[in-house]
């Protein structure tokens, strides 16, 4: 009895399919929105130096399994690509570079959304790299890329 009622089903689920010739077509780009290699959220964030607004499109690493991966074994990072590891609730931070190819800045962001401090971190180097204090985010840079622009302490960083 069951393998009939088996049958009837895929009988019916495949009469509901659409024939190749009517099948909608596939898209292959990555939606708008999401990082094409890590599948996380893309979004916008904004650091001001002086009165000039710098404009990164950072990938969201929201949950604890997306924060402890980061950038691992990631092999590029654009000029104003990142990371943000939102810090809910605000705490004391410390990063490494364990498994990480590519040469960062670590941009520890206050409870304000002034940045605290910057980390110059080292690829496979498991040093911890602490926050000057509570941080509400954490953002990861290509390496040299906030010396390049000027971005140091004191700065806002808006996401």
């Amino acid at each position: 009895m069951r393998h009939t009622v088996f049958a009837a089903l895929c009988l019916a689920l495949a009469a509901c399919s659409p024939s190749s010739g009517d099948a909608a077509p596939q898209s292959t780009q990555t939606p708008a929105g999401v990082h094409p290699v890590s599948g996380l959220a893309v979004i916008p964030l904004t650091i001001t130096h002086n009165g000039k607004a710098h404009s990164f499109r950072v990938e969201v690493a929201a949950s604890t399994q997306e924060q402890a991966r980061g950038l691992m074994f990631r092999t590029e990072l654009g000029p104003d690509e990142g990371m943000i590891f939102p810090m809910d609730p605000p705490r004391n931070a410390s990063f490494w570079m364990k498994n990480t190819v590519i040469p960062l800045d670590i941009i520890y962001i206050g409870t304000d959304g002034r940045i605290l401090n910057i980390a110059d971190a080292k690829p496979y180097d498991e040093t911890p790299l602490p926050s000057a204090g509570t941080v509400k985010g954490v953002l990861e840079l290509a390496a040299g890329r906030s010396k390049e622009l000027g971005i140091g302490p004191g700065d806002m960083a808006a996401w």
